[in-house]
């Protein structure tokens, strides 16, 4: 498949500030591997939201945008005591799913749901490859170019 991006490709990054020692991580590699992918600063645009129970709003509100062509989603729901926990990560893939369907654009699910802070940052260390961060780039990109063939 052809990696060439065109100039005219844009795509928007939301970042969750709540546990953002781990979102922070998650997207500067993401948007290295942006870069990497060919995509300038100008093709970016990146949207802090306070938590990422507030990703889906944001994104619905992007996604509409003629100019974007995909939407990135980063945050980390890590798991308490409480029943919290399931009912963010329920309710955030829901309602990134529910975007994704409506605006008929790739929302890329770069929300962590895990156990323990250190099952976060070893996915959102930059070794080994195995941050998500970048998969999120790779898999936007790759649902831009699907997409511009369809």
């Amino acid at each position: 498949m052809n990696k060439k991006i065109s100039p005219k490709v844009h795509v928007a990054i939301i970042a969750s500030r709540f546990n953002d020692f781990i979102t922070k991580a998650l997207l500067n590699v993401c948007v290295i591997e942006l870069k990497h992918q060919g995509l300038t600063d100008a093709q970016m645009t990146i949207v802090w939201v306070p938590g990422s129970f507030e990703i889906p709003l944001m994104a619905l509100k992007l996604a509409k945008k003629k100019n974007i062509d995909a939407v990135i989603c980063l945050g980390a729901v890590i798991r308490g005591d409480t029943y919290h926990f399931e009912v963010v990560a329920n309710e955030v893939a829901r309602g990134m799913m529910d975007v994704s369907l409506l605006s008929q654009k790739p929302i890329v699910m770069g929300v962590l749901t895990v156990d323990t802070i250190d099952q976060a940052q070893k996915r959102a260390q930059d070794k080994g490859g195995h941050n998500k961060g970048r998969d999120c780039a790779m898999t936007a990109m790759d649902m831009v170019r699907l997409l511009n063939i369809l």
